[in-house]
């Protein structure tokens, strides 16, 4: 069920960027976020898409932010089925899948816009995220994953993580191409959406970005890093009641990555060893967690 406000509606032909924003029990981040989004130095479609939050965030943000388009799902259908539903809705030349934990400054889609439309070749792109204590947030620009580089990271090997995030590398002073950014903050060209399509909605929640990122790539879109433009992200407010249950979507989402664009490079016999090894590694973190909740008890 869609609740929309009429008054918004025709304004909304004439707003160039559409915001997206996929909430479940954000709570007063959610708020904050809204407020940081509508306050800006740019007029905006905002399109808030809930899936069955029962903080009562989603009715609140409606309240205090009436300008907001709210789609109310009855259940929780996953991030990439309700970001689709948000981006289909959305009119803007240019969109933004924006998480409820993210805090933006007045002129960050101005100055992003500003960016993007300086790239012409670009079809996303992302800014610098930084955690609330102001250091660069991981997986803000990185590489995408190939075998060897998530062989590494899942045995804990240094030259993993440093394979694919690149946070701790030096900032650049420009903005420059990656091969992926965070979900967190997405930032793209309709038409290069247009021809890239939505979110594989095959994934519940993780891995769906990296595989935007790559199928962007691949149609011959490039990604754009802003170093200059900053966002706070309070990371995990929707998912730190369930960090089992976010792990495992996390972990599925890690496999059909890897079936879908690393498998046939690989071989039979390495998809024997990394499916089930992915699953092995769910298992342990899994473990390890149940042991240090059990030990916090006591």
């Amino acid at each position: 069920m869609e609740k929309t406000d009429p008054a918004n509606n025709a304004a909304v032909a004439t707003r160039r960027c559409s915001v997206v924003i996929v909430n479940f029990n954000g709570g007063e981040l959610l708020l904050e976020c809204l407020a940081g989004v509508l306050d800006g130095t740019l007029p905006v479609e905002v399109i808030l898409v809930d899936n069955a939050s029962t903080d009562g965030s989603a009715a609140k943000a409606k309240e205090n932010h009436p300008p907001v388009r709210l789609i109310q799902n009855s259940n929780n259908p996953g991030f990439a089925i309700a970001a689709n539903q948000g981006l289909r809705a959305a009119r803007g030349d240019y969109l933004l899948v924006l998480n409820p934990d993210c805090i933006l400054r007045p002129d960050t889609l101005e100055k992003m816009l500003g960016a993007l439309d300086a790239c012409p070749q670009a079809g996303m792109a992302g800014c610098r995220i930084l955690n609330p204590d102001g250091s660069e947030q991981r997986g803000c620009r990185r590489n995408l994953p190939t075998l060897g580089s998530g062989l590494r990271k899942a045995a804990g090997a240094q030259g993993g993580l440093a394979g694919v995030d690149l946070h701790r590398q030096p900032l650049p002073r420009q903005p420059q191409y990656v091969e992926a950014i965070s979900g967190a903050f997405m930032l793209v060209r309709r038409t290069a959406l247009e021809e890239v399509g939505v979110l594989d909605e095959q994934y519940f929640l993780h891995c769906e970005d990296l595989d935007w990122c790559r199928r962007f790539l691949d149609a011959g879109w490039k990604i754009l890093f802003v170093p200059q433009v900053k966002v706070i992200h309070h990371q995990g407010t929707c998912s730190k009641t369930t960090p089992i249950r976010v792990s495992w979507y996390k972990h599925r989402g890690m496999v059909r990555y890897y079936r879908k664009f690393l498998a046939a490079e690989s071989g039979v016999l390495a998809s024997v060893l990394v499916i089930p090894g992915i699953y092995v590694r769910f298992l342990l973190l899994a473990v390890v967690s149940g042991i240090r909740k059990l030990a916090g008890r006591t």
